[in-house]
């Protein structure tokens, strides 16, 4: 399989999945933008108008940080069980295992293109002017998208192997909610804290970095951001070798799981 038909078979995966997702529900294709705003909502309500957190932007502080990890964390989640997932496929035609985190990673790809759409919208609305400094969000966005496809791959691996790793991941995710500054200022932190918080966790940097762009018009810390994307994606190449290599023992146990 070359890699133009391999893309094209993950995209008509991602776009039939789509589809399949949107005609289950009455809203359709809005709950691609419906879902991210009740999440904000929520959290608004939460920690802005019962706990007060004393930001006059806070609803900027939090779609920044939110609707970026949204991306993060549902991809991840649901890549992990992918590969189990399409057991009947599986079963079939012998193909590589990468191909089911990646249909799953498109599907998100898609569905964030709306969402940042929405971001770039609340942002205007609110008085946050484009400005040249946005373009660091594609470096950004590329680490940020790194990020999911290596933790995906860990995860689908470990998953077809112990479907327990299901919950310890949906643990993870919420651990790292609270702990990667969505909801507080990293910067308001100690600066030794604050540098220990970046330097063991990534989405912390990840979040902070768009808050950079778009609240502050400053470029991110490129290096430390630059050391992240090369820890990944060096981190994806080892998954992609793995993978292939136990390709057998994966298709093995997610039929007889």
């Amino acid at each position: 399989m070359t890699l133009s038909q391999y893309y094209a078979l993950i995209d008509v995966q991602a776009r039939m999945a789509l589809k399949s997702d949107a005609s289950r529900y009455y809203f359709g294709y809005l709950w691609w933008v419906l879902e991210p705003l009740l999440y904000v909502g929520v959290f608004y309500v939460v920690f802005n108008v019962i706990l007060d957190s004393r930001r006059s932007d806070f609803l900027i502080f939090l779609v920044c940080g939110k609707l970026p990890f949204v991306w993060f964390s549902k991809s991840v989640s649901q890549a992990s069980s992918s590969i189990i997932a399409n057991v009947g496929l599986i079963g079939k035609i012998d193909v590589t295992k990468t191909l089911f985190p990646m249909a799953v990673i498109q599907e998100g790809l898609y569905k964030q293109a709306v969402v940042f759409l929405l971001l770039f919208a609340i942002l205007l609305f609110t008085g946050y002017m484009p400005t040249m400094a946005w373009f660091w969000l594609i470096p950004i966005m590329l680490v940020n998208y790194i990020m999911i496809v290596a933790c995906s791959y860990v995860g689908a691996v470990l998953v077809c192997y112990m479907r327990d790793f299901t919950i310890f991941i949906g643990l993870g995710m919420i651990f790292l909610m609270f702990t990667s500054g969505i909801f507080w200022d990293l910067r308001a932190l100690e600066p030794a804290m604050a540098e220990a918080v970046l330097l063991y966790n990534p989405m912390a940097l990840i979040l902070d970095s768009y808050r950079q762009v778009l609240m502050q018009n400053a470029a991110p810390d490129l290096v430390h951001l630059a050391w992240v994307g090369a820890l990944f994606g060096g981190l994806t190449i080892i998954m992609v070798k793995l993978m292939r290599f136990l390709s057998k023992s994966l298709a093995l146990k997610a039929l007889t799981a």
